[in-house]
């Protein structure tokens, strides 16, 4: 560290400079949690989320033989285990939630 005690000037500089840093930092943690900027990011994690699932799903869909049009069908299989899936992870956070109320 230089001895700025000796060079006002310097010791200036350093406090202005310090000072533009600061406001910087203030500003982009403003612009971070800012609740406009924070709906945004949820809104986009939900649609990546979305598209993820559909992608998901349309691995899934498979012909049918007894499909006239086509189009295929879900496994019921992996769509009865989706659900599953579903409903106990939904069971499991609503246990945590009322045992960390008590």
């Amino acid at each position: 560290m230089a001895d700025w005690s000796s060079d006002p000037e310097e010791v200036e500089r350093h406090i202005e400079r310090s000072r533009r840093e600061l406001a910087r930092a203030v500003d982009e943690l403003a612009d971070r949690l800012s609740p406009r900027n924070v709906a945004h990011r949820g809104v986009e994690r939900v649609k990546e989320e979305a598209d993820q699932v559909v992608k998901a799903f349309g691995a899934l869909v498979r012909p049918s033989d007894d499909d006239e049009d086509g189009q295929g069908g879900v496994d019921k299989r992996v769509l009865l285990a989706g659900v599953g899936a579903a409903v106990t992870v939904t069971a499991l956070v609503l246990w945590r939630r009322r045992r960390k109320r008590r």
